[in-house]
């Protein structure tokens, strides 16, 4: 019997990291990275630029094309003090990240603060960078972060075109550096598209144009998704127990075509390139299952919360997950499936969509840790015990793994 993801104790999920693991830095070539292959509990070591050989022609590739955005805003007070806003997400009265990103003269979102108690109330803060100027004003302070109203000249700039002039790239705050001018291209994947991200899926980061043309030339099927990271991917469970862990919710945006691709691909196997893409694709599974339950859901109700896939007692086929889906994105008369995930995946998720996971090595006591063990099984502490005896880089710029499910032949 599997367990219940509700009743894990995050100590069980947890190692040693010491400080000197952490590649602070990316290597000077991105598919130079080694590459740790786990399958049927064996452990083999390669290198990025052979990733091509490691998945058989009749697999999808599929990869998260998310964009980071500079979301770090450093602002004055009158006083002279700077605080720091890191812009997580947009306000809950925007249907969509790019709607919000495209917002001109004022926005609402949400934000972490640094150094907030230093933020008295009905102060405005102020941000000038060449020719542009930004205030912001803290309109509420909730329990995980704060709502911020920002105001600009010239208004006619959208957030984006702001965020880009004037804001920094947010490296996670396990590098304990700041953010250089070289880490503008390397915090970014090759083929970033679109912006919304406040971290890199980092497992992607180690592709080049060369691993991507022997891909092409092994006729191996790829297609993108973009599931918006957020700050939560950065955060440490806090909890003992699993249950009383809140995860964060991410924006999903795929296409139809993207959908019709995976419907094309069902009897090769699907490799998730980070575990970004990994969470869509699951996600994907049970919303189709959603849209059978309710034929008649609409698109602002079609969301995932954290549990709800443990709890639906529905189960369909890949396939039949996947048409369902597309038949109702039909019937809404959507080319484009934008909507939000929560999905917890730990010890005890039962796998729909994706056999293999391409991925770096996380942090102990985090959502990802406890994803790749509900991946692969019990083999995650004598993979993590073998990267850290063969000096494997860790976390976002380190080494990356291939992960086959445990259940493949």
């Amino acid at each position: 019997m599997k367990p219940d993801p509700r009743n894990l104790r995050i100590s069980d999920y947890s190692y040693e990291l010491p400080d000197e693991r952490i590649a602070r830095y990316p290597l000077p070539r991105r598919d130079e990275a080694k590459l740790l292959i786990c399958r049927d509990g064996e452990l083999s070591e390669s290198i990025f630029k052979d990733f091509a050989q490691q998945i058989p022609e009749s697999a999808t590739l599929v990869l998260n094309n998310a964009k980071v955005v500079r979301a770090r805003l450093q602002f004055q007070k009158p006083s002279g003090g700077l605080i720091e806003i890191f812009c997580l997400e947009p306000d809950a009265r925007y249907p969509d990240i790019s709607t919000a990103l495209a917002q001109s003269g004022e926005v609402h979102w949400q934000c972490l603060v640094g150094g907030a108690a230093r933020w008295k109330a009905g102060t405005r803060l102020r941000l000038q960078s060449d020719a542009i100027w930004v205030e912001a004003e803290m309109t509420a302070r909730n329990p995980s972060d704060f709502s911020i109203h920002f105001r600009w000249e010239p208004a006619h700039t959208s957030w984006a075109e702001v965020l880009e002039k004037a804001g920094e790239i947010p490296l996670p705050p396990y590098l304990h550096r700041d953010a250089e001018l070289r880490d503008t291209d390397d915090y970014q994947t090759l083929f970033a598209q679109h912006e919304g991200s406040v971290a890199a899926p980092t497992a992607s980061l180690h592709f080049t144009q060369e691993v991507l043309d022997k891909l092409a030339a092994k006729k191996i099927r790829s297609t993108q998704l973009t599931l918006h990271v957020g700050a939560g991917t950065f955060m440490p469970v806090k909890s003992e127990m699993t249950g009383a862990h809140e995860m964060h919710g991410e924006w999903i945006e795929i296409s139809s075509q993207t959908i019709d691709t995976l419907i094309e691909a069902n009897k090769g196997p699907v490799v998730a390139a980070g575990t970004t893409s990994l969470r869509s694709l699951e996600s994907l599974y049970w919303l189709g299952c959603k849209t059978i339950s309710d034929p008649e859901i609409s698109f602002r109700e079609l969301k995932l919360k954290q549990w709800e896939a443990y709890d639906m007692s529905i189960r369909l086929s890949r396939l039949e997950a996947l048409k369902a889906l597309r038949q109702w994105m039909t019937r809404q008369n959507l080319s484009r499936l934008i909507t939000r995930t929560e999905l917890l995946i730990a010890p005890g998720y039962s796998f729909q969509m994706t056999d293999a996971l391409l991925t770096n090595f996380h942090q102990p006591r985090s959502t990802l840790l406890l994803l790749v063990a509900a991946f692969i099984g019990e083999p995650w502490k004598q993979v993590y015990d073998y990267a850290l005896a063969h000096d494997f880089r860790f976390l976002s710029y380190g080494d990356a793994s291939l992960l086959w499910r445990k259940e493949l032949p």
